[in-house]
């Protein structure tokens, strides 16, 4: 058990590094949310994350790395995904690709799978983090396993201070959810929504990319109940009921304590403002009322999100 968990400078990248080659555990910054992260190749660090977040072992881990060549050392990327990455690496999408078997990854990153979800960051913070580090990072989100995500080092302390030994504080995160995640069976599979609109994927695959219709677990973030806050969320409200607290989306406003996703009906705003405003409502209500959100675009993510929330 760790005693107390270090709150990183950005600066003190170096610092954060050399935990990680130790087997500790370090959550940093993303662009999505704040990754809990533990060198892939260690069995027994990565055993810590499923300690520390109370995960189960059948939920594989994403695996950050530095770029496409390192990418290339753990994974086999078809034609389909490396059109993939050339157009949205860095950034905030997961391909779920074949594991090379001199990958050297823990098994308990893959959950026994033949495969592994690899991302490569765009935030500043995590490349330079990556790079000092010099090899493949499992980073599964910093927050107790089913829980709200986290998009602040705030966040990852209220969850996990005690558990883990540092977090980096970058501030809050850019996009504000999980990465999406795609898949290749028989063509492009949408395994996840998320900060990446998958109308974007279709475009630069120039085909349709299909929903995943298997409940068989085969990415993060497939679980039925996750993002999970203790309140309880009704979705789709028209209007609070007197026992609940307000997440809006749009113009309506209502005479009770409240938080607006986006005021202006901006889907890339709410979509930055989603976890954090969860957090900061679940702070101080047992119930919570959610505005009605348009399903297209990060919408989908955002609804995706919520109903998981809400199960």
């Amino acid at each position: 058990m760790i005693n107390t968990t270090q709150r990183l400078n950005p600066n003190n990248i170096s610092a954060a590094a050399a935990l990680l080659r130790g087997g500790d555990l370090v959550a940093f910054p993303t662009e999505t949310v704040y990754g809990l992260g533990a060198d892939a190749r260690n069995d027994r660090a990565v055993a810590g994350i499923f300690a520390a977040k109370s995960r189960p072992q059948f939920n594989p881990l994403i695996v950050h790395v530095a770029d496409l060549a390192a990418a290339e050392e753990i994974a086999e990327l078809p034609t389909d995904a490396r059109a993939l990455a050339a157009a949205f690496w860095p950034g905030p999408l997961t391909l779920i690709l074949p594991t090379r078997n001199d990958s050297g990854l823990s098994d308990l990153v893959t959950a026994g799978l033949g495969t592994v979800g690899v991302r490569v960051p765009f935030n500043p913070i995590a490349k330079q983090l990556l790079k000092e580090f010099g090899g493949p990072v499992a980073a599964p989100s910093a927050n107790p396993s089913g829980k709200i995500s986290p998009t602040s080092a705030d966040h990852v302390l209220d969850g996990l201070s005690g558990k883990i030994a540092a977090v980096v504080d970058g501030g809050p995160c850019d996009v504000g959810l999980e990465s999406t995640i795609i898949g290749f069976d028989n063509g492009p599979v949408l395994l996840r929504a998320g900060g990446l609109p998958s109308e974007l994927i279709a475009a630069a695959l120039g085909m349709e990319v299909r929903k995943n219709t298997d409940d068989a677990i085969s990415a993060p973030g497939q679980l039925k109940s996750h993002y999970a806050p203790k309140a309880k969320l009704r979705l789709n409200a028209e209007a609070p009921q007197a026992d609940e607290v307000w997440l809006g989306f749009g113009s309506h406003t209502f005479d009770v304590q409240s938080l607006n996703l986006s005021q202006s009906g901006d889907l890339t705003e709410a979509a930055t403002n989603l976890f954090a405003h969860m957090h900061a409502l679940d702070k101080v209500a047992a119930k919570i009322a959610v505005g009605p959100i348009p399903s297209t675009g990060l919408g989908l993510a955002i609804n995706d999100r919520l109903e998981r929330a809400a199960s």
